[in-house]
């Protein structure tokens, strides 16, 4: 990959991730909040990204940019997966120093007051997040990689990066507070988790073809 397009790959991530992950939010949690004042929506600052939001946007810009420099999409997407979780793994810290997207009440054994929000004993998922998303996720890539080098079959990572955080967070949204104006989906599920299934099924077939092609 030459200079030029690692430039242009990271400019355009980033704007689609920022603009992805802003009108994610908007759309999947706060919808009617926002058509009633659209002003808002420019209010960065008073916070509401959402990771789903982030994921499509990167992938945009990442289409975007191999159909300029006529290269693979998996090829770039694979590149981009091994690093994720590193910025996964900062932005849900972040989260728990804000006192931020705090998990439900628990036990003492678990729990944490966190400041923004009440009195009781909460699970600090943001932690959760930060381990089994960032590092867990990054080790298993990376192992993927060196061991049985997953980038000789393009996609195969992108895949695997998709099921696993997809299964991660399912999983850790059973510790997590859902948003408040959104609540639970059935009186059980979240938003998280009903967003992480696409992702899940996405990723299976992926490796799936990936695995049949080299």
């Amino acid at each position: 990959l030459d200079s030029k397009l690692v430039d242009d790959l990271v400019f355009y991530s980033v704007i689609g991730l920022i603009l992805g992950a802003r009108l994610g939010y908007i759309v999947f949690y706060n919808l009617e909040f926002y058509l009633q004042n659209p002003l808002n929506i420019i209010y960065v600052w008073e916070g509401g990204l959402s990771f789903h939001g982030g994921l499509i946007g990167i992938i945009i810009a990442t289409l975007y940019t191999s159909k300029i420099y006529k290269t693979l999409f998996f090829e770039l997407s694979d590149l981009i997966c091994v690093s994720a979780p590193v910025g996964i793994f900062l932005g849900r810290v972040s989260n728990f120093i804000n006192g931020e997207l705090y998990g439900r009440p628990s036990s003492t054994f678990f729990g944490i007051i966190f400041p923004n929000a009440d009195n009781q004993y909460r699970h600090p998922s943001q932690l959760y997040e930060a381990f089994f998303e960032g590092i867990l996720l990054f080790i298993i890539l990376n192992i993927s990689i060196f061991f049985f080098k997953t980038l000789s079959r393009p996609g195969y990572v992108s895949g695997l990066f998709l099921t696993l955080y997809g299964v991660f967070r399912f999983l850790v949204e059973f510790s997590r507070e859902p948003d408040i104006q959104v609540g639970y989906i059935y009186n059980f599920l979240t938003m998280g988790m009903v967003l992480s299934i696409p992702m899940i099924i996405s990723g299976i077939i992926i490796m799936t073809v990936a695995s049949k092609k080299q």
